[in-house]
C-alpha cells in the first residue's frame, strides 16, 4: 500500500495554502486536487473534511466531497492511485463560500497538529496490520458522511472528525490521532443507531395513535 511520508511543512500551513489559491469564482475538485498533487491523499482527505466541521450549507459539497473522501479510503486500501469520475471533477462549487468555509474549519486543523505526536503509538500508525484495519475505518467513517443525514445535527461532523484525525495521524504517524479517529468513529456509529432506534419509537408511536 501506498505511504504518506509526513508533511515537511505543517499540515496546516499547506491546506492554507491551498485554499489561499482557490478563485473567488467556481471551483471544481479537480482544481483542488491538481493543487495538492496525485501523492498527496491524505492532506487532499483533510482540506474536504473541513466544510463538514462548522455549520454551514453550500449546495453538492456533502455529494461532490464525501465522494471523493470515500474514492481516497478506497485508493489507499487498495493501494491504487486515486481515479475520479470526470463528472465528480469537474463538478463546480462557488468559490468565495467554499474558501470562507474552509477556513472556517482550519482552525481544527490547527488544535489536531498542535496536539499531534509524530511516532506516538507506532504500532498503531505502522504495523501492517493496523494500517489495513486503519484504512477499512477509514472507508467506514467515509460512508457514515456521505449518509443522508445533513440536517440532523452532528451527523456529518462526527465523522468528519474521525477523517480529520485518520488523515493528521496517518500523515503523522500518530498513533494516538489515528485511535481518536476510530473513537470518534465509534461515537458516530453509537450516535447513528441511537437515531434509529428513537426514529424507530416515534414510528412505532405514530402508527400506533392512527391505529387507535
Amino acid at each position: 500500500m501506498a505511504q504518506d511520508a509526513p508533511a515537511a511543512a505543517g499540515i496546516g500551513d499547506q491546506i492554507a495554502a491551498v485554499i489561499a489559491e482557490l478563485p473567488d469564482g467556481p471551483v471544481t475538485l479537480g482544481l483542488v486536487m491538481d493543487r495538492l498533487g496525485q501523492d498527496s491523499l491524505l492532506l487532499l482527505t483533510v482540506l474536504l473534511t473541513l466544510v463538514f466541521l462548522i455549520p454551514v450549507s453550500i449546495p453538492g459539497v456533502s455529494t461532490v466531497f464525501g465522494a471523493a473522501i470515500l474514492l481516497v479510503g478506497v485508493a489507499r486500501l487498495s493501494g491504487r492511485a486515486l481515479w475520479l469520475p470526470a463528472r465528480l471533477r469537474a463538478r463546480e462549487l462557488p468559490g468565495a463560500r467554499l474558501r470562507a468555509a474552509l477556513e472556517g474549519g482550519l482552525r481544527w486543523v490547527r488544535r489536531l497538529e498542535t496536539l499531534s505526536r509524530p511516532r506516538r503509538l507506532p504500532a498503531l500508525a505502522v504495523a501492517p496490520a493496523a494500517m489495513l484495519f486503519n484504512h477499512l475505518a477509514f472507508v467506514l467513517a467515509a460512508l457514515l458522511l456521505m449518509m443522508p443525514l445533513g440536517l440532523i445535527p452532528f451527523s456529518n461532523t462526527l465523522p468528519a472528525i474521525a477523517l480529520l484525525c485518520y488523515g493528521v495521524g496517518m500523515l503523522q504517524r500518530d498513533g494516538g490521532a489515528i485511535l481518536l479517529g476510530h473513537l470518534a468513529t465509534i461515537a458516530t456509529l453509537v450516535y447513528f443507531a441511537a437515531l434509529a432506534v428513537t426514529g424507530g419509537l416515534l414510528v412505532g408511536t405514530l402508527f400506533r395513535g392512527v391505529g387507535g
